[in-house]
């Protein structure tokens, strides 16, 4: 994972939010959260305590991040964010708070992926001036 990529998890992870899984190129986080209100609070749970989590009023955010190496110089970097509501009021909330509010999300989105884009395109030129190691065997983009 490049040093942007890292750097937006630990962002991610001062705000509340909790690794549920990792695996080698892959971490996924999730949160429990009533997004429209005023003063957003995540609150990260253990895996299975957020698998169990059903607190009516609330929604239940996973947010994974992806490294996929493709041959020696290469990799595609994807994100994945899926929502689940615990019951109807809190659907017809988060409904009303994501047609508002999507646009700028997906605003904040597309620029944190240009970023971490940047980092390892930035990292991947720079790779010879680190002894000609390859990228992905110092640090993973």
């Amino acid at each position: 994972m490049s040093q942007r990529a890292r750097a937006l998890l630990a962002q991610t992870l001062a705000l509340g939010w909790r690794v549920l899984a990792e695996e080698p190129g892959r971490v996924v986080v999730g949160a429990v959260t009533q997004p429209w209100e005023a003063d957003v609070v995540f609150r990260g749970l253990p895996p299975e305590a957020f698998t169990a989590f059903n607190t009516p009023a609330y929604v239940k955010i996973l947010w994974t991040l992806e490294v996929e190496p493709r041959g020696d110089s290469a990799s595609v970097f994807r994100t994945q964010t899926r929502v689940a509501t615990t019951e109807a009021y809190a659907r017809s909330r988060f409904c009303r708070y994501w047609a508002v509010f999507s646009p700028g999300i997906l605003l904040i989105r597309l620029e944190s992926l240009r970023l971490v884009k940047a980092d390892a395109e930035r990292r991947a030129r720079e790779a010879p001036l680190r002894g000609g190691q390859p990228v992905g065997e110092s640090e993973p983009v």
